[in-house]
């Protein structure tokens, strides 16, 4: 009996906790899905002169997607892109609650120019809402407004030259410091009227320093400092302000974009570009300071021009460092081998001189140079000989030009080897268009001129008007 009523005190026991741990769960809610905003804008054509930076020139409106849930915890992110990029880099503004956003001028401009468009120019842009809970759920995204927006300059870091026009100077450039700028060659072209870009061939381990105008020392445009990340201005030529620009340790061509806007510069390599030693008996034999032959698709043909002085025993040979660790000398019949002998050209002379590392060859014509064109010393039919300067390692002569008057280089009175403008860029190149061809390039101005030739840089040779 007592084990009777145990068993039945226990079962009404259990009975009990089951009840009391029985609990009423209410339903889950249900929240009933969103719409997607309709978006509007305040105007479709926005064209802010630099005053109006800080003015409110943009002001969106939406309509409430209508979530289930408190109006004010709903996020809302702003879409901003170039029109036809379906917002691929589309830079955002996040609002929660408010259905809302405005736009100053600077930063609609700014976000425009981070994308690298240009100054000055009007460009459509992209705008819609991705709207969604707050924790991200159920996103929709309203309809998509494209706005005109026309960027403008801002103040920029530092002054860009008056002149508009810049140049290089150094002992990395083709000019080097005594004769600044082999015009036009060594000449920035001005993309935009803050930022001007140009490649130039640039010796390996030297310095340079921007001028605003044709060898004016008065002002310059030099580094801030040896970490190479900011422009700096002002000073007259060596003055102990800024640095010069260190040049890159390796010779060769670069791209080199100055923006004043933000006061920063970017040299880029612009291809490879090797290079073959000439030491010889002209010079003392030392590799180290000898004449160079240039390869400017660094694929072992090499070519460039050297000065053989009256006296000597006009030999040479070749390396491929400033050293004698890798010398190349005389097979013979115009081939070379690491371990031939001295070579040699027959007579003092200007040289023409080419190599190839590839299938060990070489050869060199040696050349004087003049001018030919429509001027009237010439008329297409005489040379004008022009004189060779060992200091500068130069030509030069003095010519008369008329209004829409064009010439060209040439070596040994022929057109075997000459020389004319390649695409306007102020660089010469080997059967190039006629210097002064208005179709091509600038127009010579009338007058009498002195014209000078450099060919001291293998695939970079340059010539000046003065």
């Amino acid at each position: 009996m007592k084990y009777l009523i145990k068993l039945g005190f226990f079962t009404l026991l259990l009975a009990g906790i089951f009840a009391a741990c029985e609990k009423k769960v209410d339903p889950l809610p249900i929240y009933a899905p969103g719409t997607a905003a309709m978006l509007t804008a305040s105007t479709n054509t926005i064209a802010p002169a630099m005053a109006d930076s800080n003015k409110t020139v943009l002001t969106l409106n939406w309509t409430n997607p209508n979530y289930s849930v408190d109006s004010n915890t709903v996020k809302y992110i702003v879409e901003v892109d170039s029109s036809g990029r379906n917002f691929a880099k589309e830079v955002t503004k996040t609002v929660i609650g408010s259905r809302t956003a405005s736009y100053t001028a600077k930063e609609l401009n700014n976000i425009l120019l981070a994308f690298g468009f240009a100054y000055n120019t009007a460009y459509n842009i992209d705008v819609r809402i991705t709207s969604s809970q707050g924790n991200n759920n159920e996103q929709l995204k309203s309809n998509t407004v494209t706005i005109k927006f026309t960027t403008y300059v801002v103040p920029p870091k530092v002054t860009p030259p008056s002149s508009k026009t810049l140049f290089l100077v150094g002992s990395a450039t083709a000019g080097g410091w005594g004769n600044p700028v082999p015009v036009p060659a060594q000449q920035f072209k001005m993309l935009d009227s803050v930022t001007y870009q140009g490649t130039f061939f640039l010796n390996g381990g030297q310095q340079y320093l921007l001028l605003p105008v044709n060898g004016d020392w008065t002002h310059k445009y030099s580094v801030q400092d040896n970490t190479v990340q900011g422009l700096s201005a002002g000073g007259s030529f060596g003055a102990d302000l800024p640095q010069n620009f260190p040049g890159p340790a390796v010779t060769g061509f670069y791209k080199i974009t100055v923006d004043f806007q933000h006061g920063t510069f970017v040299v880029a390599s612009a291809g490879a570009y090797g290079l073959l030693y000439v030491p010889g008996d002209y010079q003392g034999w030392s590799p180290a300071t000898a004449s160079t032959l240039g390869a400017p698709k660094n694929d072992g043909n090499f070519e460039g021009y050297v000065n053989f002085p009256s006296g000597g025993t006009y030999q040479f040979k070749f390396t491929t460092t400033p050293d004698w660790s890798n010398a190349l000398g005389d097979a013979g019949n115009g081939t070379l081998s690491t371990s031939g002998g001295n070579l040699s050209v027959p007579a003092a002379g200007y040289y023409k001189i080419n190599a190839n590392t590839v299938n060990n060859t070489w050869s060199a014509t040696k050349t004087a140079w003049s001018l030919i064109g429509s001027f009237a010393a010439s008329g297409w039919n005489n040379d004008v000989d022009m004189t060779y300067d060992a200091g500068s390692n130069s030509w030069s002569a003095t010519i008369t030009t008329a209004t829409g008057d064009q010439f060209k280089f040439r070596a040994n009175h022929d057109w075997g080897i000459n020389l004319g403008e390649s695409g306007g860029t102020g660089q010469l190149s080997y059967g190039g268009d006629n210097i002064g061809d208005p179709s091509k390039n600038f127009s010579v101005p009338a007058g009498t001129h002195k014209i000078t030739l450099f060919l001291g840089n293998s695939g970079y040779y340059t010539y000046m008007i003065q």
